[in-house]
Order: structure tokens, then C-alpha cells, then sequence
């Protein structure tokens, strides 16, 4: 079971939980076509999510939109589809151990996670199929701490 402090407790009892009809792909783009990348990125609606690293790009993005683009992108590699499920509460920055709490409850049920961060709001994505459950454990986490 996992562990919550008291302000996590307060924090979570105002959480409400989004849940993106959407089919969403987590995508590997390689670095030497990142420009090709943000010029697809750059027009799509939200959520999407355009990460740079020296190694990567990583791309969160609705399926549909991938299926469309994904013949331009050489040596690319996929993963979906997945839900995302945002966390609809502003979180302060120092606020210690929110994902973790929600990662640990999720993983005790067998539910994989990606994390995304914004900067007013958390985010995760869990395969499609685990969808259901990880809302399920989730509103249940919720739940407990409104009731105690």
C-alpha cells in the first residue's frame, strides 16, 4: 500500500482525473530529423508533446496524426496505442513525491506508465488495454484521501 503524507493526502482529495478519448503514440524520432519533427508538431491540437535530447526526439502525439505523417520519418520507431489521463489540478513545482505515489499505486496494480510534465499540470500515458484499471486504481487513491 502506499504511503501518503498529509499534504499529499490534501493534495489528491482535489484531484480529478481527464481522460483523453484520444489514441495516443509514443514515438522515437532520430535527432538528425528534428526539424522535420517540429515542422509536423508545431500545427497539431493539444496534447501533444516534442522532446529533444542528444540521442532523440520524442514525440507524444494522437495516433490518427502519426498514422498521417509517419512515412517521412526514416528508422523511426512506435509504441500504442495508449490513453493519457492528465491529472486536473495545478501542481506547485516543489510539491515532493505527487508522481511518485501515483506511480507506486499503479505499479502495485501492474500498470506500466510514461510521465509527462507540464508546467501546471502532470500527465501519464498507460496502454490502452490498462486504461480502465489505472483509472479504476487511481479514482480509488482519490477516494481514500477524500475520505479520511
Amino acid at each position: 500500500m502506499v504511503s501518503i503524507s498529509g499534504d499529499l493526502k490534501k493534495i489528491l482529495a482535489k484531484t480529478n482525473l481527464k481522460v483523453s478519448p484520444d489514441n495516443y503514440s509514443i514515438v522515437f524520432i532520430d535527432p538528425g530529423q528534428r526539424k522535420e519533427a517540429w515542422d509536423l508538431m508545431k500545427d497539431l491540437k493539444p496534447f501533444t508533446s516534442y522532446t529533444i535530447t542528444s540521442d532523440e526526439v520524442s514525440l507524444v502525439l494522437q495516433s490518427s496524426d502519426w498514422v498521417r505523417a509517419r512515412a517521412g520519418f526514416s528508422g523511426s520507431r512506435e509504441e500504442g496505442p495508449y490513453s493519457l489521463i492528465t491529472f486536473d489540478l495545478v501542481l506547485d513545482l516543489s510539491i515532493v513525491g505527487f508522481m511518485s505515489v501515483v506511480s507506486t499505486a499503479l505499479a502495485e496494480s501492474g500498470v506500466s506508465i510514461y510521465a509527462l510534465s507540464t508546467y501546471l499540470k502532470d500527465h501519464i500515458l498507460v496502454k490502452k488495454g490498462d486504461a480502465g484499471k489505472a483509472v479504476r486504481v487511481l479514482n480509488g487513491l482519490i477516494d481514500d484521501t477524500r475520505t479520511r
